[in-house]
């Protein structure tokens, strides 16, 4: 098949991308310790897959009370920003654009992870989720602990993330990226504010729809004007429902927020699809409305093929498509598709997440 849209060059908000391929965020917890430092070892991985038109990078926590898993990445240091670099040059060199994406977990964590009461909207805990940790683990795997009780934030807490969002959007900036994705999908911290199940909050943050996406449309603005509007973007994820995030409303939510998103201007929408075997897919008329809604690029990811990501592009739905696992094992995942080359497959569950070697990380064999 001729990937036609798929290799077609793209702008987006004045970045001048190769080709429609995003390779999606993905956490690997290779950062060094202590301190949460990007380092050589990620760097050969990000630049090996720049192929891609964009990357948006592991989702990169804000401050240390917005870290829910062990050894990933943060943005809230001078040694992070620094490490940041190394990542940055070497893709920049081989063509790509990339941006950070910015992360607050909210109450999907431990104190195990990081020695503080996890916070949120509201006092509830997210049931059946876990986070891990590597203390203590067998042959370097992760071990998994249940999230806690998380205390509910206050205004002073809420100013303070706001803050924290800015922050690292400067200094991802400082850091060499070409702009930053708002991370408000997947059951994190923002997303946990526009749901109605796990926001109980009766202030200007709860309650109605408008007020739950507050904290969404504030982080956005406040980044947009200190960094530029056209490199912020934003994830979301309205049809994604775990770690107990099954909100009646969220579709509704979601278009009331892009509508929003939309008076700021901001560079795009990224859509977190579910992408299991017998996942929902997404309504065409959902895609639609949301093209209406949304006049600035749309993104969509979610174990999409190439077949399906070139339909998406022909009929004007999404403007870029982002890959995640084929380009986890797959770093030049573009050139395969043009060439219908096989693909590799994950060679071992054990180092998709932590590991300090090469192996399972950077190994994964090229074309040619």
């Amino acid at each position: 098949m001729n990937y036609h849209k798929l290799f077609e060059p793209y702008e987006l908000s004045g970045n001048q991308l190769a080709n429609r391929f995003l390779m999606a965020p993905m956490t690997r917890s290779r950062a060094s310790q202590p301190g949460d430092i990007p380092n050589a070892l990620m760097a050969e991985y990000y630049a090996q897959r720049s192929t891609a038109g964009i990357i948006i990078t592991e989702a990169t926590q804000v401050s240390l009370q917005g870290k829910g898993y062990a050894n990933t990445p943060g943005i809230y240091s001078k040694q992070q920003i620094e490490g940041w670099k190394l990542i940055t040059n070497a893709v920049h060199q081989n063509g790509s654009k990339i941006f950070l994406q910015l992360w607050h977990v909210g109450r999907v964590s431990s104190s195990k992870v990081n020695g503080l009461q996890p916070i949120a909207p509201s006092a509830l805990i997210a049931q059946n989720t876990s986070v891990y940790v590597f203390d203590g683990a067998v042959n370097g795997d992760a071990t998994f602990v249940p999230v806690e009780e998380p205390r509910a934030m206050d205004k002073a807490d809420i100013d303070t993330v706001i803050q924290e969002f800015v922050q690292g959007a400067k200094n991802a900036i400082e850091a060499g990226f070409d702009g930053v994705e708002i991370h408000g999908a997947n059951g994190y911290l923002i997303d946990q504010f526009l749901r109605s199940n796990s926001n109980k909050r009766t202030d200007e943050y709860g309650g109605t729809q408008e007020n739950r996406i507050r904290l969404l449309i504030e982080i956005s603005k406040e980044v947009a004007n200190a960094i530029g509007k056209e490199k912020t973007g934003i994830r979301l994820s309205p049809f994604i429902s775990f770690k107990d995030m099954n909100d009646p409303e969220i579709l509704q939510t979601i278009m009331i927020a892009a509508a929003e998103l939309n008076k700021l201007d901001v560079a795009y929408i990224h859509l977190c699809e579910a992408d299991w075997d017998d996942a929902p897919q997404i309504p065409l008329d959902f895609r639609i409305e949301l093209r209406d809604t949304f006049k600035k690029t749309i993104i969509a990811t979610g174990n999409k093929t190439p077949e399906e990501a070139e339909k998406l592009l022909e009929e004007n739905l999404v403007d870029l498509v982002g890959f995640g696992r084929k380009f986890l094992t797959n770093p030049d995942y573009p050139a395969k598709v043009k060439e219908n080359f096989r693909l590799n497959e994950i060679s071992d569950t054990h180092t998709l997440f932590g590991g300090g070697t090469a192996r399972g990380y950077t190994d994964y064999p090229f074309m040619r």
